[in-house]
């Protein structure tokens, strides 16, 4: 896939501790902030399809099985 150039402007604190991190993890900053922004967009697509997933579930609803027949009065017993 093509890939596009992107400029940041950041704090200069907060690009001498980014660089830092590059380092301590031998990669480069740019490496480092463009796996970042991709793990953050692949964790918004799982999202968005367990949102999808869970939604489907609920719409089809649950098999409880068969349920008791009860009268009005032993639907609302106190116990």
């Amino acid at each position: 896939m093509a890939s596009q150039n992107l400029t940041l402007r950041l704090q200069a604190p907060v690009l001498k501790k980014a660089k830092a991190l590059a380092a301590r993890r031998g990669t480069s900053l740019n490496r480092l902030l463009a796996d970042t922004i991709e793990e953050l967009a692949r964790g918004a697509d799982r999202y968005v399809l367990a949102k999808r997933r869970a939604r489907a579930l609920l719409e089809r609803g649950f098999a409880m099985g068969p349920l008791p027949k009860l009268s009005r009065d032993e639907i609302h017993e106190r116990r």
